[in-house]
């Protein structure tokens, strides 16, 4: 936001553009869209962007962040959409120093040369570190009112959030799912098992818990109400068994996969034993597959009996 308000303030007319996977959404980009007036285009790239995150050039950060790879593909797409509607040269709010692995200069200028659009990113909050860019030799971004923010810091980005009349802004926090360790191990097992995963399998990996049952079948299980419903929205019915204990409260458990009928079996103990149904009684359970409808009894395995499955 305060890259695109100093450019502005210079006269420049600017766009913002965005993209947006199952691992981070542009709502940030929409809500400051709205209280700047700045056009915003969103673009969805989870199959490019996957094909990236399976072998990463420059591998992973702590987790399964590819963060110079991520942002080298960003500026290489948004660098496509530069030349293809006349603009002059792409800007970002990175700041020098700011995070230690993809804000060092060597990692800045990595970005910039892979991205195939060397020289025409200007990084307007702290431009006055960095080489000279070629908008700004062409006299197009005048450098003098650029600026020399660096570190971790953030008092001189809230003050000039505050000259700009800026009263809502995001917090400093990321919001890529591929720094959370959790999901980066669901990710991990889910690739390790699946050549190609749809995008609504990604979404899955964000809730419930994840049990690997066999190579071929996985289980998730809700853990509260919002996440049985989030299960069954990004659940496949085409290829999902859906299992639910039928007369005491329970989660809802998706069966991926391998659905013969011991893992049915095994799934629908786990799913009772993660229910408020009676202990060493066998218990009814739904199983709702593609192909049909039934109902086995079972008793319950104890969560504890089962936490080498989990996957953590």
């Amino acid at each position: 936001m305060l890259a695109a308000l100093v450019l502005r303030q210079q006269g420049i007319e600017v766009e913002w553009i965005t993209f947006e996977t199952p691992f981070f959404s542009a709502d940030r980009a929409r809500r400051a869209a709205e209280h700047t007036g700045i056009r915003l285009t969103v673009n969805n790239i989870t199959d490019i962007y996957v094909q990236m995150l399976r072998n990463p050039s420059r591998g992973y950060g702590q987790n399964m962040n590819p963060c110079l790879d991520c942002h080298t593909l960003m500026f290489k797409l948004a660098g496509e959409m530069m030349r293809e509607n006349n603009f002059d040269f792409m800007f970002s709010g990175e700041v020098l120093g700011q995070r230690p692995m993809s804000q060092t200069k060597p990692s800045l200028r990595y970005v910039e040369k892979h991205s195939g659009f060397d020289g025409y990113i200007v990084r307007p909050l702290c431009a006055k570190y960095l080489p000279e860019t070629i908008p700004e030799q062409e006299g197009l971004v005048d450098r003098r009112q650029l600026l020399d923010i660096s570190g971790r810091g953030r008092k001189r980005q809230i003050q000039l959030a505050k000259d700009f009349g800026l009263k809502e802004y995001p917090a400093p926090a990321g919001g890529c799912l591929l720094t959370d360790r959790g999901y980066s191990n669901r990710l991990r097992d889910l690739f390790a098992h699946r050549k190609h995963c749809t995008e609504n399998e990604l979404h899955l990996l964000k809730f419930g818990r994840h049990l690997r049952i066999n190579a071929a079948a996985k289980a998730v299980i809700g853990r509260t109400e919002d996440e049985n419903e989030s299960i069954l929205k990004y659940h496949n019915p085409l290829i999902d068994a859906v299992v639910k204990v039928k007369d005491y409260p329970g989660p809802t458990v998706l069966l991926t996969g391998d659905t013969t009928n011991a893992v049915v079996l095994l799934t629908a103990s786990i799913c009772v034993g993660y229910s408020k149904a009676p202990r060493l009684q066998a218990v009814e359970v739904s199983v709702r597959s593609p192909k049909s409808q039934a109902v086995v009894t079972v008793l319950g395995i104890a969560p504890k009996d089962i936490q080498h499955l989990l996957i953590k």
